[in-house]
């Protein structure tokens, strides 16, 4: 069994108490409370910094405050409240050593340490818009290279479908996955036309530093045309596979999040919907924006979708 049925809640029931805190963590940022003084003493603590060129596919939206992003997380690894991750995630979590694993339809199979993935293609800094599937959103500067770097490296074969991307699952620097929120580790995974894209990076580090480990550190995907859940954190493997993977939340709660999880403001979730979007730092009560088809990259990635019906392919 994927999920206890003991349990006095449906991984579906978790989303709307972490959307309550978080509309109560942000009617404080707003008033003037600092989201990063939450988590005080860790967040102040120096990050390394991360070197990277300019990239034209970034946005030219002002980007979010960073104490918000490193302040406001979804890391279920670390707990389902939003002020979890960076309360504990900075303390825990080791990023070295650190190996990520490739393997799969791929010729070229190895396994990669941190440090040398990390070299394996110039860094850029990319400024890009990431939509939450609790509709709220941000505009960050992540730093690192297209995912498809990686992929061309280790030569996927022709049975090469998806790629499948598996995160840390270590109950000892983690203390969320004490809970039976989804099906531990957490998997995620994309079309290999979607991974190949252009706009698809493997982040290492936003706002100039190397990642926060309430972020994902030291590896992670950011895919900004999809719902945020989708760019999976701390990665450790990354599987080539011909047939679709069944990923976390797929798997936990199939009528609510969907394989693609394509930003599509038609397509409301089953409790909530999709249309608006409230972004972090602006005021409470300020007006909603309109939430943007494929989170406002349509121009760039709507080929892809072609002849889709996307009320199904969700």
């Amino acid at each position: 069994m994927l999920i206890r049925r003991d349990l006095p809640y449906r991984p579906s029931e978790i989303t709307p108490e972490a959307v309550f805190r978080g509309r109560r963590l942000l009617l404080q940022a707003s008033l003037g409370g600092a989201i990063g003084a939450l988590s005080a003493g860790v967040l102040a603590q120096p990050a390394a910094s991360l070197s990277a060129r300019p990239s034209g596919y970034s946005t030219i939206e002002k980007p979010t405050e960073s104490s918000l992003v490193t302040g406001y997380c979804n890391f279920y690894e670390f707990g389902t409240d939003k002020q979890d991750p960076p309360r504990y995630a900075p303390e825990k979590l080791r990023v070295r050593p650190w190996t990520v694993r490739v393997e799969g339809e791929v010729r070229t199979p190895r396994s990669f340490d941190i440090d040398d993935l990390i070299k394996l293609a110039p860094l850029e800094e990319r400024v890009y818009r990431l939509r939450c599937v609790e509709a709220w959103s941000a505009v960050v500067p992540w730093i690192g290279f297209p995912l498809a770097e990686l992929i061309r490296k280790v030569e996927p074969t022709g049975k090469a479908k998806y790629v499948e991307f598996t995160t840390l699952a270590d109950p000892k620097q983690m203390p969320g996955l004490g809970t039976s929120v989804i099906d531990w580790p957490y998997t995620e995974g994309l079309r290999l036309d979607e991974a190949m894209h252009p706009l698809a990076l493997l982040a290492f580090g936003m706002y100039g530093h190397v990642l926060p480990a309430q972020n994902g550190a030291p590896v992670r995907v950011v895919v900004p045309w999809k719902y945020g859940f989708k760019s999976a954190k701390s990665i450790v493997r990354i599987r080539f596979t011909e047939k679709q993977p069944a990923t976390a939340w797929q798997k936990a709660s199939p009528s609510e999040y969907g394989f693609y999880s394509n930003v599509n403001p038609e397509r409301d979730h089953p409790r909530w919907s999709q249309k608006t979007e409230r972004r972090l730092g602006e005021q409470i009560f300020s007006r909603r924006r309109p939430t943007l088809m494929y989170n406002g990259y349509a121009d760039q990635v709507a080929s892809l979708y072609a002849g889709m019906d996307l009320m199904k392919l969700y």
